[in-house]
């Protein structure tokens, strides 16, 4: 049976890339774009698109009987670093769209879902090096608490009423396509259009605040690959950790400087300062490269060719 899918939060940071690679591999019409608002032109023109409240059960299951929708990919969410300044609507947003495509799934109209956690899961307690799998989990953002709930609503789900959820712990993810989006790892985003428009940037993070990232083809390649995997090879149903690198800015701005060398950087800690604290420097994601033989493709000196290049020729371009 082929695919339909639909993707709420798609014009978040992952949702837009997310979207455009389902569409290259299942074709554009089977991939339905969805967000609270319209897209971007290109996300609005190489496939359908629907205007969704992905709180609103009601609105995301007429999507699904329009279509004949197989899989959801729930995006939708209120990261760290806004969620902190809207903490009622971060966990109204974060979790009531996560319970509504669940009951869709439970009640049969959909086969699989996608709902993506994250390191902000964890907290000040879990071990910060090499994080374990399972380890002590005690958040300490609104994101991070609705991160670990939503987790273990997804493994009851799947006990109770055997729906297939598969998720991932992401780290940060780097992007050079979407501009950043109110998370406490968007400074490895920022830092990169910084210095192409102007030569410098301002962090707001210590230089050596090491956090877990990966490179956005990274994510969104280990995402489709979960979803493809077999139910046999899926162990975990709170969520898998997820790694490739872990980095300081002060690390990233060097490998800035290989391409950029009279870029500059200057260091100004703000709240999200101890929101990073909070979380781990690495991630031991051994479980995730065994059930389904996750592998990461970038480095941070890869990434950072690629994401320059492109927006050297972006900048050119325009």
């Amino acid at each position: 049976m082929s695919q339909i899918i639909l993707v709420l939060g798609a014009s978040g940071q992952i949702g837009g890339e997310l979207t455009q690679k389902l569409r290259t591999i299942y074709g554009s019409t089977h991939v339905i774009a969805s967000d609270i608002r319209n897209g971007d032109s290109l996300l609005m023109c190489s496939g359908p698109f629907e205007i969704i409240d992905a709180t609103d059960k009601e609105a995301i299951l007429a999507v699904v009987k329009k279509y004949g929708v197989t899989q959801i990919y729930l995006l939708a969410a209120m990261l760290s670093a806004t969620g902190e300044k809207y903490p009622k609507k971060a966990w109204d947003l974060n979790m009531t769209s996560l319970l509504a495509v669940l009951d869709i799934a439970k009640e049969k109209y959909i086969s699989q879902v996608y709902w993506p956690s994250s390191i902000a899961a964890f907290g000040p307690t879990s071990p910060k090096i090499n994080t374990p799998q399972k380890t002590i989990m005690e958040p300490s953002t609104v994101y991070g608490i609705s991160k670990i709930s939503g987790e273990f609503w997804c493994n009851y789900y799947h006990e109770k009423y055997d729906v297939d959820v598969r998720s991932l712990r992401y780290p940060g993810i780097i992007s050079w396509k979407t501009k950043p989006g109110g998370g406490t790892t968007d400074y490895a985003v920022d830092i990169f259009f910084k210095a192409v428009e102007q030569g410098s940037f301002e962090c707001f993070l210590r230089e050596d605040t090491r956090l877990p990232m990966m490179y956005m083809e990274d994510a969104v390649n280990a995402t489709i690959q979960i979803m493809q995997a077999t139910p046999e090879d899926i162990t975990i149903r709170t969520s898998y950790n997820l790694s490739a690198m872990d980095i300081t800015p002060k690390e990233l701005a060097e490998e800035i400087k290989q391409t950029i060398p009279n870029f500059t950087i200057n260091y100004r800690p703000d709240s999200r300062q101890k929101i990073a604290d909070s979380w781990p420097q690495s991630i031991d994601d051994t479980k995730a490269r065994k059930d389904w033989n996750w592998s990461h493709k970038f480095t941070i000196s890869s990434m950072a060719k690629d994401i320059l290049k492109n927006l050297q020729a972006q900048k050119v371009k325009n």
